[in-house]
């Protein structure tokens, strides 16, 4: 009887046979092009038009594009339309996956690709004190309630997280007694946010994060002509605006009501930032990753205020609990107390 391995080992060709019996034959689900849906459906999934969709696609290709199509890989444009979709909805990953038909896995680096990827913009498209004229942006804001030289409404928010492991979880509970990042933004009249510091743990104070901030140091030395508008959390400098702590009848009273409805900008801001990506009513990430994507958040607000895309819908904001109120500089008193004088 003839050997049937004539050129080969039998056990090398034996353990072959059996590999095959029990090789399992790798399925590749079928993926729909994400923009093949109506207007309607690409607004409701990803808080943009098809043409704003297509211009972040392009604005990030370079710089998320796989450089090779192997076992099927993901397209720039299902890259972009999987971290949309986590951003509007801030649903859970496995939810997302079972969508796009993908693992976990898969979703969780797509997410992680773009919102660094559109950490790189931080500096195209949130700009201080606005892609607008100095003049312009003091125009559209005096043209609100009257109220002179204002270059930007400051104020911040807490963004709810889990609980991060480790001996630095108690840092994180605010006031609240939630987990979250506190945020610092400026915007303009126009909504665009001008400047965000998204670094800082719940427990820490906003006047704190205020003055550690970049921008502190900037007006500290005089770079900007202008002043911002914050509430009673914040002392008042010269280059900071907050209300009168016990405003008498006339132009104290009439200076408060000015600063309120003209500082309503950074609440509006945040209300549409909120319900444009709703991630950020709380996310399930560890604090580094969450300051990422609230960034990228605020870079993608910008662009969809930008190119004017529809602006949701927003609810009626809850008041925050009032901060204990800081005491004025003098300089700080001396210059409301002008703008009090030859405004109101």
């Amino acid at each position: 009887m003839s050997c049937p391995f004539l050129r080969e080992q039998p056990v090398a060709e034996g353990a072959r046979i059996i590999c095959r019996a029990f090789q399992i034959n790798q399925v590749l689900r079928d993926r729909q092009d994400p923009l093949a849906q109506r207007e309607s459906v690409i607004v409701e999934r990803y808080r943009f038009s098809r043409e704003g969709v297509i211009y972040i696609i392009n604005l990030l290709e370079p710089h998320i594009k796989c450089s090779t199509r192997r076992s099927r890989a993901l397209t720039t444009a299902q890259t972009v339309c999987i971290a949309l979709r986590f951003f509007a909805s801030g649903t859970f990953l496995y939810t997302i996956g079972d969508a796009e038909n993908l693992v976990k896995s898969a979703v969780c680096r797509a997410i992680r690709k773009v919102y660094l990827a559109l950490k790189q913009f931080l500096g195209v498209f949130v700009v201080f004190p606005s892609h607008l004229r100095p003049q312009v942006v003091k125009q559209n804001f005096f043209a609100i309630a009257g109220f002179p030289n204002v270059i930007g409404a400051i104020d911040c928010t807490h963004i709810p997280i889990k609980a991060p492991p480790g001996p630095n979880e108690g840092d994180f509970v605010n006031r609240k007694g939630v987990h979250s990042v506190n945020v610092q933004m400026v915007c303009d009249s126009m909504f665009h946010i001008t400047n965000v510091e998204a670094k800082w743990p719940g427990s820490v104070h906003d006047s704190r994060i205020f003055r550690e901030s970049h921008l502190c140091t900037l007006f500290e030395r005089g770079d900007f002509d202008g002043i911002l508008l914050g509430d009673r959390g914040y002392a008042c400098r010269q280059y900071f605006m907050t209300p009168f702590p016990d405003p008498n009848p006339g132009p104290q009273t009439r200076y408060n009501a000015a600063l309120a409805r003209t500082r309503a900008r950074i609440e509006m801001t945040f209300g549409q930032l909120k319900e444009r990506f709703q991630c950020l009513k709380s996310l399930r990430v560890a604090p580094d990753r969450a300051c990422d994507i609230i960034v990228a958040c605020a870079i993608l607000h910008n662009i969809a205020t930008i190119r004017k895309e529809r602006i949701p819908v927003v609810g009626v904001q809850p008041d925050d609990d009032l901060q204990p109120v800081h005491l004025d500089q003098p300089s700080g008193r001396a210059a409301r107390d002008r703008i009090v004088e030859h405004h109101f």
